[in-house]
């Protein structure tokens, strides 16, 4: 189970999209610049608030999803 760190705006956040949204606005973004973790936002909501998660975590999320583990979600 992931469990969130925090619900706020990480500070320096650089935020890329899935290649895989293909411009849509539903999708998320994730940050890469931050050692040990992965902050998480709402495309449609930038503003808003983000999840961050310990990268391992966050990590295994991706690849259960990439293995089926919910349904093809």
């Amino acid at each position: 189970m992931i469990h969130p760190q925090s619900a706020q705006e990480p500070t320096g956040a650089e935020w890329l999209k899935s290649s895989y949204s293909g411009g849509e606005q539903a999708c998320l973004e994730a940050a890469a610049n931050f050692p040990g973790a992965v902050p998480v936002r709402d495309s449609k909501a930038p503003d808003g608030p983000a999840l961050v998660f310990r990268r391992a975590s966050f990590a295994a999320f991706v690849a259960a999803v990439g293995a089926g583990a919910f349904g093809g979600v």
